[in-house]
């Protein structure tokens, strides 16, 4: 005799059942109770003491001027100098798209084309090398230099301070020259005195009375050796130095006495100011 149809289908009711309550009991616990737990807040390490500043005293007006450092120097005053005029430097400030700029032929080669100009004539980075070779010689620290002139090709005259701290990088140093162009002055960090300006035309009136003007180019026809040059200037004579800050070409002056040439090969502006500065250290015994 066969079993009742409703007996076998409750047995088969038990172990299903049976198999539904071991998956549940296996399932991870729901995702609301792991969210809760993520939220209990993680024991945080102890902050550490920070160590204790200084107090740092309050800005004033004159700590919040703008400028550029100040070189320490030796001032010899009683002792004869040396005066350095760069003539026809590339310093010019156009505007460049929505800002003015400090023209030269890296960036603005393009903008120069159009502007029917060329970009090799537009080399403010011979002024920049110049003003290093001046400023950093051992003549300048000992305070031999009076005073460093510049005159653009526009004619604009710049006098720089000796103990001025020209920027190291280009790009710093055509900022100050836009910010000289433009506001015609700079000042030093901190202070009132002007470090660089722009001055009025000629610079013959700013040349000491009894100075010595020298003019050097390359296509001059009287080479000299430096040493045995300044070895006849007397002891107690200024020295005026007038060297292009140009790419090529050759300076024209009618104040300068003498015109000469100090390499049977074309220089640097500023490897020729290195020839000129060695050559005073050596007569003046500045090491």
């Amino acid at each position: 005799m066969t079993r009742p149809f409703g007996v076998k289908g409750k047995k088969r009711k038990h172990s299903q059942s049976k198999q539904y309550s071991e998956e549940e009991h296996q399932q991870p616990p729901p995702k609301k109770a792991v969210a809760e737990e993520s939220k209990e807040p993680s024991p945080e390490p102890s902050p550490e003491p920070e160590p204790e500043r200084e107090s740092e005293p309050a800005p004033t007006e004159e700590d919040e001027l703008s400028g550029i450092p100040i070189v320490p120097s030796e001032k010899n005053s009683t002792k004869p100098n040396v005066i350095f005029i760069l003539e026809k430097a590339s310093l010019e400030v156009a505007k460049v798209g929505k800002t003015y700029q400090l023209l030269n032929s890296d960036d603005h080669a393009n903008f120069l084309r159009k502007n029917n100009k060329n970009p090799g004539d537009y080399r403010p980075d011979i002024t920049h090398q110049s003003l290093l070779s001046i400023l950093d010689s051992p003549l300048n620290k000992a305070g031999r230099l009076r005073s460093v002139y510049i005159r653009t090709e526009k004619g604009v005259l710049i006098e720089v301070k000796p103990f001025v701290r020209i920027p190291r990088t280009f790009k710093r140093f055509a900022g100050v020259m836009l910010e000289l162009l433009q506001k015609l002055s700079i000042s030093a960090v901190g202070k009132r005195e002007k470090l660089l300006r722009t001055i009025k035309n000629p610079v013959t009136q700013y040349l000491p009375v009894n100075s010595r003007k020298i003019g050097l180019s390359y296509s001059s026809e009287n080479l000299v050796d430096m040493d045995d040059y300044v070895s006849t200037i007397s002891s107690n004579t200024d020295l005026v130095f007038v060297v292009g800050a140009m790419a090529h070409g050759k300076i024209e002056t009618d104040y300068t006495e003498d015109y000469l040439a100090i390499s049977g090969y074309p220089l640097s502006a500023a490897y020729c100011i290195t020839r000129i500065t060695g050559a005073l250290e050596r007569k003046w015994k500045i090491l």
